[in-house]
């Protein structure tokens, strides 16, 4: 944290109403440079690694904007279109929106792929003020004219590089072209990295972005403890199950690159009596939120997951994060490690180089300026595992989205208007 309180930001009064019933009383580093001029109406373009707080100053910067800019009354909303790219990311800052702007009146909805369709649907037609989703359901709904983007005061682009990992960057801006010119609008984009192809679309669809860095002292969190192992393929299911004899698995995430490999690991834990599920892109959404609500209430203590789970979620004290395969991107190591040490905490990273992913060791160590350190495998870590659960098979069903609202116990208070 940083010596600015939030309170020294003159936001308004519902939404200092809200933050006074939270814990969160001064700016973090990428909340303390970008606030201000976002509360000024400067578009900005912000770094900083994940869980730093930036989906809150984007969130604060808008609703502030919105409760403190009159509407017309002969206009109609949304007024406020945040960009994720996954369903987890959309859903938790919708979380966020919804307790930052609990007094404010604000109707904050959520619209993602994979369910709730006709739900979220309703939701629109219901008049939403800020829009938080996916790229591809968004532009489904807006081709069939559910809601215009002609009113847009502000746009919010969250985790641009993961945008551009995952080939939306033509939706986004077949959107952007649909809303009032930059300069009629406030401009926020956030990314882990500002890179080259990050910067071009900043500068092609923003007014005169401020840049702003915030440069780490290290790439990986302080607080988290890094450990290698060097195992053959075949020994990774023992060292696994030598792992959780010698940590207790409170809170931990075993990331895995494939999922043929997710549902392996998981039935070999099940049935070595170890709680485990598996989260991963074709899982049907509304399983995955159960999923995610169940491991973030700590009912269930182990999650094996794609990097579908490596950004957006903010799960509080995640113990250890196992890598059962080294990721085959730098980057997205530090993602992945990155769900534990959260907010102050610390927490343990450890990694199994195999001879099938060991090749891209170099890059992560490269990326991360050190060296893991590498720790020996001794035969008493390598347990023997019972035969593995046998998942039973069974056919998707679509689910339904979860309702958006949730105001506080005080009247809301709504935007101002002015006569056309």
């Amino acid at each position: 944290m940083t010596d600015v309180p939030l309170k020294s930001l003159g936001l308004t009064q519902s939404l200092q109403d809200s933050l006074d019933e939270t814990t969160f009383t001064h700016c973090t580093p990428i909340q303390a440079a970008t606030l201000p001029l976002a509360l000024k109406g400067r578009d900005v373009a912000g770094q900083a690694q994940t869980g730093t707080g930036k989906s809150a100053a984007f969130l604060l910067a808008t609703m502030h904007h919105l409760m403190e800019t009159p509407v017309e009354d002969n206009k109609r909303g949304p007024w406020a279109i945040v960009l994720a790219p996954t369903r987890e990311l959309a859903l938790q800052i919708h979380k966020d929106a919804e307790l930052l702007g609990r007094f404010t009146g604000l109707k904050a909805v959520a619209i993602y792929g994979g369910t709730g369709y006709e739900s979220q649907r309703k939701s629109l037609d219901d008049e939403a003020d800020i829009i938080i989703g996916t790229p591809g359901r968004i532009i489904d709904f807006f081709k069939q004219r559910v809601f215009s983007l002609e009113n847009i005061e502000v746009v919010v682009l969250d985790e641009a590089d993961r945008m551009f990992d995952l080939g939306f960057i033509a939706d986004i801006r077949y959107l952007l072209r649909k809303m009032p010119p930059p300069e009629k609008r406030i401009n926020m984009l956030y990314s882990a990295t500002l890179s080259h192809r990050v910067m071009e679309l900043a500068y092609e669809h923003m007014n005169d972005p401020e840049i702003i860095r915030i440069e780490a002292d290290q790439v990986t969190a302080e607080n988290v403890t890094q450990k290698l192992y060097h195992v053959p393929k075949e020994d990774k299911i023992r060292l696994l199950l030598g792992l959780f004899l010698e940590h207790t698995p409170e809170r931990t995430i075993v990331f895995v690159n494939t999922k043929r490999v997710a549902e392996d690991v998981m039935g070999y834990l099940q049935g070595n009596n170890h709680e485990a599920e598996v989260i991963s892109g074709d899982i049907p959404q509304n399983k995955r939120e159960q999923l995610l609500k169940r491991f973030q209430d700590g009912d269930l203590p182990i999650l094996v997951a794609t990097d579908v789970a490596a950004r957006g979620l903010h799960i509080p004290a995640v113990s250890h994060v196992i890598n059962f395969d080294l990721p085959q991107e730098a980057e997205d190591y530090v993602h992945r490690i990155g769900r534990t040490a959260r907010a102050g905490a610390s927490g343990d990273a450890i990694s199994l180089a195999c001879d099938q992913y060991v090749y891209s060791l170099p890059d992560i160590e490269a990326f991360l300026g050190e060296k893991i350190p590498a720790e020996v495998v001794t035969p008493e870590m390598l347990v023997e595992p019972k035969p593995p659960k046998r998942q039973k098979r069974s056919a998707s069903t679509r689910g339904g989205a979860r309702k958006p609202g949730g105001s506080g116990n005080r009247s809301p208070r709504r935007r101002k208007q002015v006569n056309g």
